[in-house]
């Protein structure tokens, strides 16, 4: 019950609004149980007792009452579901911004399709429990408590008859809600892992077609989707005997009513407007206790939908700014990783790492896959934070700033280049998109970006698709480098930024690194060791430690890990004689 409070809570900004709607539903409720109560007059006076002036007045009366109720009815509706719209935008704004301040850790252990799926989904199923729900609780729960008091006036002892058949109705409600919400909960985590599969095939799509696994793509999501398909017809099955069993159950009741009522009119103890009154108040009785069962499912979902929305929301990130953090005035002297350790969860990735990188000095770090090279430049942005030690910008342990200063000062190229479905110059201007136009050009031209750029249909204003799917490995690295030029910070990070392309784009891309590196301190993850020869220092990680240290003639002249990787990359590829090329970084 804890949840739905909270949900409730939600709508105490809008609590004029929740009165106003409150109102129309008990006027709602009461002209509902007004007309039941008109039953008697009608019946008694116009048709029995032949009274003109019951004539005149009783039809105008049902005519105020039914244009009363529809008019409260109107305005319930556009209120409640304003509300309900409203809270359900707010919580879904509220859920993203909360992933989106979440550590790497956090998206590494949570796949894309689930986050996507609570944000879609699961937000889905509050907005019925939160509008529908209870609007339907309120307004059914009028209408109930307005015809039970009509009934109880008609006639006390066929009232308490009827209300036997109340407790029997409770158990089987309390079952079918208890059942709804362990498949609601259920359901929505199928349609996580559903949207993963989706947003997992869709985007890989071109692996799937190169590996011809379009039949084993189909037999995974045929899986998940009959999983859905049953827990689907199982809510079903729920929603559909609620109702048949609250009829059933009502249908004892009238029977015994119609049995005992008529006994009275028979021996002249009630009259037919009295009993029928009666009646019409019952039978409408038993219409919102049905909606109530039907709401009790619905809630259950938005209940289950909530629960793992709001665990989200009551994430406390991993990386945050602490109480007294500062900003951070940009680097002048060095950057110092202090005795570092880090492991992800119970493995350890790297172990005491001490090493300074003095400002404006290109560093880069060389090793096999998995030796930590990618981690240790990831610690710096604050990524992800050390398990033990420091990193420190000219002394300051990074912790102690405030992480939008720290980033604001590092500038990344990855080798996975992360473009949007938006317009160049809106890719370009990445994280200041109010740079002015002459700006934009400019970094453009520093990455050898603009000429293929004004050559595009719209020229910076062209969509470059779903990750650049429109441009050659190449130009979105360029994009990605004048994204970087443009942000002009004094850290770089360079994560293998030229390995996944071919030789005559990374000929181009290389001009435009060197551009970019000009009077920054670079950090290079080195695929290539080609790249790297005219690099500063050289660090050699192997299982997260610094095996080796120097620059790229000193490591060989050394004959140990760093000259193994050279030997290893180049002596079957015929490329040694590249030892006298000038090779960039």
């Amino acid at each position: 019950m804890d949840i739905f409070t909270r949900l409730l809570k939600l709508a105490k900004p809008h609590a004029l609004k929740f009165t106003a709607a409150m109102i129309c539903m008990l006027v709602v409720g009461a002209t509902t149980s007004a007309l039941a109560f008109l039953v008697k007059p009608a019946l008694d006076e116009i048709f029995l007792k032949q009274n003109a002036e019951s004539l005149r007045w009783i039809p105008l009366v049902i005519i105020a009452i039914y244009f009363t109720k529809g008019a409260c009815n109107y305005g319930q509706t556009v209120l409640m579901n304003f509300i309900g719209q409203r809270i359900v935008a707010d919580l879904r704004m509220e859920l993203y911004r909360k992933i989106q301040i979440q550590s790497l850790a956090f998206f590494t252990k949570n796949p894309t399709g689930a986050l996507m799926s609570r944000i879609t989904n699961d937000v889905g199923f509050i907005q019925g429990a939160v509008s529908e729900a209870v609007t339907a609780l309120l307004k059914d729960f009028s209408t109930l408590i307005c015809l039970v008091f009509v009934i109880f006036y008609r006639d006390w002892r066929l009232a308490i008859i009827a209300m036997f058949v109340f407790p029997l109705a409770i158990y089987p409600i309390a079952k079918f809600g208890q059942k709804m919400r362990q498949i609601a909960t259920r359901t929505q985590v199928t349609l996580g892992s559903l949207t993963t599969l989706l947003q997992e095939t869709i985007s890989g799509t071109r692996i799937v077609k190169a590996f011809s696994m379009e039949e084993y793509e189909n037999r995974r999501f045929s899986v998940e989707n009959e999983r859905l398909f049953r827990l689907t017809l199982k809510a079903v099955s729920i929603n559909a005997i609620s109702s048949p069993l609250m009829e059933f159950l009502g249908g004892l009741g009238i029977s015994a009513i119609i049995f005992y009522g008529g006994y009275q009119v028979i021996h002249g103890h009630s009259t037919p407007g009295t009993f029928f009154s009666f009646l019409t108040a019952l039978i409408m009785l038993y219409e919102p206790v049905k909606r109530l069962t039907n709401v009790n499912n619905t809630i259950q979902q938005g209940i289950a939908g909530a629960r793992r929305v709001f665990s989200i929301i009551d994430l406390v990130p991993e990386i945050r700014n602490s109480p007294d953090a500062i900003s951070l005035p940009g680097i002048t002297r060095e950057i110092g990783i202090r005795n570092v350790t880090f492991g992800y969860e119970e493995k350890t990735v790297l172990r005491d790492i001490c090493l300074t990188i003095r400002s404006g000095e290109v560093v880069a770090f060389v090793g096999m896959s998995g030796g930590g090279k990618t981690t240790l430049v990831n610690l710096i942005p604050r990524f992800y934070d050390v398990t033990e030690g420091a990193i420190t910008i000219d002394g300051r342990d990074i912790r102690d700033v405030t992480v939008e200063s720290l980033r604001g000062q590092i500038a990344i190229v990855t080798q996975q280049t992360i473009l949007f479905n938006d317009t160049v110059r809106n890719n370009i201007a990445y994280g200041d998109i109010v740079k002015a136009e002459e700006q934009i050009v400019a970094a453009a031209k520093a990455a050898h970006a603009h000429d293929f750029i004004v050559n595009l249909p719209a020229g910076y204003d062209t969509l470059i698709g779903e990750q650049g799917t429109k441009l050659s490995g190449g130009e979105r690295q360029r994009i990605s480098i004048a994204r970087a030029l443009l942000k002009d910070a004094p850290i770089l990070i360079l994560d293998e930024a030229t390995s996944s392309l071919d030789s005559e784009a990374e000929i181009e891309v290389q001009d435009a690194l060197e551009n970019l590196m000009k009077g920054r301190t670079t950090l290079v993850i080195a695929h290539r060791l080609s790249t790297i020869r005219n690099a500063d220092r050289i660090i050699v990680l192997v299982n997260g430690e610094i095996r080796e240290e120097g620059t790229h003639d000193h490591l060989l002249s050394c004959e140990g890990e760093y000259c193994r990787l050279y030997n290893m990359q180049f002596k079957d590829s015929g490329r040694n004689d590249e030892k006298g090329r000038n090779g960039n970084t």
